[in-house]
């Protein structure tokens, strides 16, 4: 039987102040207190760069520039995670360098120490996070499923296209409110 884990990615002060969507930590928090309820683990894959020329290279567009003003530093009022779906004791934070949780992370590691084998995803942007995690978690043979209003993008359509033509062919794509977690 799979074991589940929920991830809640990048749900950071610096990148929810930029989608004002004022149903979007509600439905978040009901899936995370859902999946706590259930006994599932619960990890927040967060975006952390060091500043200078070893943060990040020129040539990747979002990251090289960030690295070259400043990055974001740890403990960075910016980089924490929003109250609104922080996370509890016995939660599990891992940092991450770009844009997929598994990259520069060790996300992996703990997956494989909690015996975890499908992957729940959540999270801001869903042509970002969403999609690289899922690629990657899909090339990585994880179980996966997709709370399509737990994610959120700056492009209603890409979402659109994303949660209904692109992630179905990798993962169950469900709602919040239609999602029961197993352990």
């Amino acid at each position: 039987m799979a074991k589940s884990a929920l991830l809640v990615m990048d749900v950071q002060n610096v990148v929810v102040s930029q989608f004002p969507d004022s149903e979007y930590l509600p439905r978040l928090r009901t899936a995370v207190d859902a999946a706590r309820a259930a006994g599932l683990p619960v990890i927040y894959p967060v975006v952390g760069v060091r500043s200078g020329p070893l943060g990040a290279s020129g040539r990747n567009k979002i990251f090289g520039a960030l690295a070259q003003s400043g990055g974001l530093p740890a403990g960075s009022d910016l980089l924490q995670i929003h109250p609104a779906v922080a996370p509890e004791p016995g939660d599990t934070v891992v940092t991450k360098t770009r844009v997929s949780a598994f990259s520069g992370s060790d996300l992996e590691l703990v997956l494989r120490a909690g015996d975890i084998d499908h992957l729940v995803l959540t999270g801001i942007a869903t042509s970002g996070i969403v999609l690289s995690t899922l690629r990657q978690a899909a090339d990585l043979d994880y179980g996966l499923t997709v709370l399509a209003d737990g994610c959120l993008d700056s492009d209603p359509e890409v979402h659109r296209v994303l949660t209904e033509k692109v992630f179905p062919m990798q993962a169950e794509v469900r709602t919040v409110a239609d999602w029961t977690p197993a352990p």
